[in-house]
């Protein structure tokens, strides 16, 4: 059974991302101030960004030789520079690799290498790793250019490639749009190591076209608290494009600390943080949260990760905030949007307008209404391929268009999804299935419980999986073995008995977790290995 879309299918304006994001629908004046730097205080407004944007495309070509269809490599974190940057090149018919600044060396050089990157622009604490890594890729220093206006060691400033002319953005027809490629963000998929996933002109109008016509809690009265990595999908997306279309304004904040998020969202009145379910952990558990004036905010927007129906019903009945969760992947952005009141019931929402599902059993059935299995999704989101990797994609999107995500789901009649679990997560006891966000949501209810993880550990003796929690405890509470037994206890007593913590509880000081608030759970496999009592037998496997 295919579903599709609720929403009546949309005239699309499918062309190149700087002209799209530029149209300004919504009438805003050049002088209004668009991003600020939560740090700093320094402001960018509409115009300048526009102009700016406009004179580094125009300096990169002139100074720097750049072709359409080279790539830049971005290696920094947030900050107002970024937007100019990244639009420069786009202006400039470019494509952008925005990176992980905390990348080791080996790790940029690889995307580096997989990108064929041939500029790097880099925050200047980063600087001594992007030259080694430029050094591995065969990227000439010349290449380098440092975010801000100064030099350092003979590598130049970007601002020195600032032309005094403005470039006429490169323009692209409709088949042009949806053929070339203007981002190389790195996902792990759906399984196996990083890939680059290539999204094209026409995919990100496509989705930020979507959210603007379904979408009513943006306008250009809202102030934004931007936190979420610009180099991640999420952040890409929403601050990037969206906001900007939108003529929002931006608070930047270059990494997470939870009392300069409160501070910002109490000095600059911010009324919406898109963030991932991890903050509105702590938002909910910590004791900082509460030394702040929180009362501006009036919407909480999550993704990246799955919020439970316990948090999002502790953080609405805590801040009276309005909640919405979303869905998508780095291959297909964001596909459903909530109701401001479906996360409470664990929904992830309905579909965006001209996309389909299908949710499919482990044989390849499709099934109906209410039947878990792996979401599949076809529309105008979804990416071109993985880069360099043509094995990947075709075990990623079948020849039918079909973008198979590695998530389990399920839809309702009324035509909202709920996702479940990732496929390769979820954990088998003798053979039921346990999902291990069932697990950890019903953990973060536990009055000593600051955070926790859920995987599966592998029992010789009785050849199946059990579920054993990783968690993170409230200040102040002491560790002990009687508390491991009482959160046994009291996760037996709300759950299921197959889903019972049969490989115990073991403590941890903070749960490992990617820029986007996926738990690493790679690590935690790795970690268990060396303290969990079934390792002591050598014939054990995971």
């Amino acid at each position: 059974m295919i579903f599709k879309s609720l929403y009546p299918n949309i005239e699309i304006p499918f062309q190149g991302i700087y002209q799209y994001i530029t149209s300004n629908p919504n009438g805003i004046k050049d002088d209004k101030t668009i991003f600020i730097d939560g740090i700093t205080g320094r402001k960018l407004t509409y115009g300048a960004l526009k102009s700016y944007s406009k004179k580094f495309a125009a300096g990169l070509i002139d100074k720097a030789d750049f072709k359409c269809g080279d790539v830049l490599a971005m290696y920094s974190p947030n900050q107002i520079d970024y937007l100019i940057i990244l639009l420069g090149a786009i202006a400039a018919g470019g494509k952008v690799t925005p990176a992980n600044p905390m990348y080791t060396v080996d790790e940029f050089t690889n995307q580096l290498k997989d990108s064929r990157a041939k500029y790097i622009a880099v925050s200047p604490p980063f600087l001594s790793k992007a030259i080694k890594a430029a050094a591995a890729a065969n990227i000439p220093v010349s290449n380098i250019f440092l975010f801000g206006d100064k030099e350092i060691d003979g590598i130049k400033s970007y601002s020195s490639l600032i032309s005094k002319r403005e470039a006429i953005p490169i323009e692209y027809s409709s088949e042009e749009a949806k053929s070339t490629t203007a981002y190389l963000c790195y996902s792990s998929g759906t399984t196996g190591r990083s890939k680059g996933v290539e999204t094209t002109h026409a995919n990100m109008v496509a989705n930020v076209h979507q959210i603007h016509n379904v979408e009513g809690v943006i306008d250009d009265e809202s102030i934004y608290l931007s936190v979420l990595p610009f180099f991640h999908i999420y952040g890409l997306l929403f601050f990037v494009h969206l906001v900007i279309l939108k003529g929002a304004t931006i608070v930047i904040m270059p990494k997470f600390d939870l009392t300069t998020f409160c501070r910002i969202i109490q000095e600059y009145k911010i009324n919406a943080i898109p963030v991932v379910p991890p903050i509105i952990v702590l938002l909910v558990k910590h004791p900082i949260a509460r030394k702040y004036d929180l009362s501006s905010l009036n919407i909480c927007l999550s993704g990246a990760a799955p919020l439970s129906k316990e948090l999002a019903e502790e953080f609405n009945k805590m801040y009276n905030i309005q909640i919405k969760q979303g869905y998508g992947l780095t291959e297909s952005p964001i596909t459903h949007v909530s109701a401001t009141d479906l996360v409470i019931h664990g929904s992830v929402g309905r579909l965006l307008p001209n996309m389909e599902c299908k949710i499919l059993s482990q044989g390849g059935e499709e099934l109906g209404y209410n039947q878990p299995g792996e979401l599949c999704i076809r529309g105008p989101t979804v990416m071109k391929s993985y880069l360099n990797n043509k094995a990947a994609t075709d075990a990623c999107i079948d020849p039918e268009g079909w973008l198979h995500t590695g998530d389990i789901a399920t839809v309702d009649e009324t035509g909202n999804f709920y996702i479940v679990e990732r496929v390769k997560e979820l954990i088998k006891y003798k053979g039921f299935q346990i999902p291990p966000a069932e697990l950890e949501s019903l953990l973060l209810t536990h009055p000593s419980i600051a955070d926790a993880a859920v995987i599966g550990i592998y029992s010789n003796q009785e050849a199946t999986e059990y579920p054993v929690a990783y968690v993170v405890l409230q200040q102040n509470i002491p560790k002990s073995d009687q508390l491991k037994e009482e959160i046994k206890g009291f996760i037996a007593q709300n759950v299921a008995n197959y889903k019972k913590l049969r490989g115990g509880v073991l403590f941890i000081d903070q749960i490992p977790k990617s820029e986007s608030g996926k738990i690493l759970r790679r690590i935690l496999r790795e970690r268990i290995k060396t303290e969990h009592p079934l390792y002591k037998f050598p014939a054990h496997k995971l």
